[in-house]
């Protein structure tokens, strides 16, 4: 929200709102393309209104634009080097092996399941969905490929699990930023989402499993000679060895250690690419190719090349695009008060914890949509509410988990939020693909807004505690 102006008129607000939710509409669904254009349609119109109606002038406007930007650069550059990872580790043969002991060790019918439970105690050891994603989610998509597992199902079973363990891992940043916002304690707050996060979890597990039993969905058949034929030509075209699972076990030992995903990410790269010069015979201009161009595979198998000729930090410029066009119309809508005026809208609706827990999903959701990123999606609501959960004598811990299970949950679902974008263009799967079937993130936030409205778990707080919080402002 925009701190030195006040919120702008509500019907002023919404015009842009509806006006992107239309064109997104009709380009994506109808016209089947991207929604860098209904984006950078809608800041214009944001813009316009802004100017005209709220009487702005373009140079606030501009750096409204460029402030939100500016917040999604740390995401942008992760994209980057995640790119030149994928490209990096097929050329070295990190992928490559790992698909090959994965289709050893998987089995078709429960792989939905055991990616899932892979993914969620990675995440739940690293504190992060994004370099659980681009580690062990990068091998299970080529595995599930080679298994004949619909993507959107394995791409759904690895967010699903990356998204728990995130969730209620204590390193992760959006665990210790929740109680932040909402003044509660770090483990507590985690001790309260297992209400939520676990019945989930389970719901989602057993969907896995029912869809991993259906002949000729999940597992596509178990066509043996299909993975056969995989393996032999993985085996042809790269010197497997063990020393190939150095790279991901560097990243993830950096991830746990608390280093910037950034740097972890980056050191994997370079790990992966003198493995490739030493055991694969590639040259520093072959690293250096597949780090920006990705990896173009040649073993003659077709099914082997589609599944690894991918990758490269070129390769995430389209996205990158999506994040910029999205965050510079997330960047007037902000700095105009407009996103002010629609938190605002909500709360005033809020007159009974199950209605405040409502509209606290509801305003987290609406922030990864319209703002694009998850960090928005928790401090807002949780600077918005705080106030009002405490007027209601609902301890703070009520709050910081229903940001959780609202923005960070959702996040991944939007295509155009910055977690989102990411998960789409590492696991190769387009969001509207998995969504469906990642059980885990759609369950959560409703979980949550029934215990709102049911009081299961909502614990509370006596007049005194409540007053005291009050006073203090925690």
């Amino acid at each position: 929200m925009s701190r030195d102006r006040a919120p702008a008129p509500l019907g002023l607000s919404l015009l842009p709102v509806f006006a992107l939710v239309a064109m997104l509409a009709a380009f994506i669904g109808q016209l089947e393309t991207s929604g860098h254009i209904p984006l950078v349609l809608a800041t214009a119109i944001a813009a316009t209104v802004a100017t005209l109606g709220l009487k702005m002038s373009w140079k606030d406007l501009s750096a409204g634009m460029v402030e939100g930007i500016r917040s999604g650069l740390p995401a942008m550059l992760v994209l980057m080097v995640v790119g030149m990872l994928v490209g990096v580790w097929i050329a070295s043969g990190v992928v490559p092996m790992m698909i090959h002991y994965g289709l050893v060790l998987l089995s078709p019918a429960w792989f939905l399941v055991a990616s899932c439970i892979i993914c969620a105690v990675v995440a739940l050891a690293t504190g992060s969905s994004w370099s659980t994603a681009a580690t062990v989610g990068l091998a299970l998509v080529g595995v599930g490929a080679a298994l004949g597992v619909n993507p959107g199902m394995t791409a759904g079973a690895i967010i699903s699990g990356a998204y728990f363990g995130d969730k209620m891992s204590p390193l992760s940043d959006t665990t210790n930023l929740a109680p932040a916002a909402a003044g509660s304690e770090l483990f507590e707050h985690i001790r309260h989402m297992l209400y939520t996060t676990v019945p989930a979890l389970v719901i989602s597990l057993v969907a896995f499993a029912v869809l991993g039993q259906m002949d000729g969905t999940a597992a596509g058949g178990g066509d043996t000679g299909a993975v056969a034929a995989i393996q032999a030509g993985i085996d042809a075209g790269f010197a497997l060895s063990p020393l190939l699972l150095l790279p991901p076990v560097v990243v993830l030992l950096l991830v746990i250690k608390r280093v910037p995903a950034l740097p972890a990410l980056l050191a994997g790269t370079l790990v992966a690419a003198i493995l490739g010069m030493v055991l694969q015979g590639a040259s520093v201009g072959d690293m250096a190719g597949a780090a920006y161009s990705g990896f173009t595979s040649d073993t003659g198998v077709a099914s082997v090349d589609k599944l690894l000729s991918r990758g490269g930090m070129n390769s995430m410029m389209e996205t990158i695009g999506l994040i910029v066009c999205a965050l510079a119309f997330a960047g007037v809508m902000e700095s105009s008060g407009m996103l002010d005026s629609l938190a605002r809208a909500v709360l005033s609706k809020a007159r009974t914890p199950g209605a405040l827990v409502g509209a606290t999903a509801l305003s987290a959701i609406g922030l990864n949509v319209l703002a694009s990123d998850q960090y928005i999606a928790i401090i807002v609501p949780g600077r918005m509410y705080r106030t009002a959960y405490l007027e209601l004598r609902l301890h703070p811990k009520n709050l910081s988990r229903v940001l959780e299970d609202s923005g960070t949950m959702t996040s991944p679902l939007v295509p155009w939020n910055t977690c989102g974008a990411y998960m789409a263009s590492v696991l190769g799967v387009p969001t509207m693909a998995y969504l469906p079937f990642a059980f885990m993130n759609l369950l959560t936030p409703l979980i949550t807004v029934v215990y709102g409205f049911t009081r299961i778990t909502i614990e509370t707080l006596t007049e005194e505690e409540a007053q005291e919080r009050l006073a203090a402002g925690t």
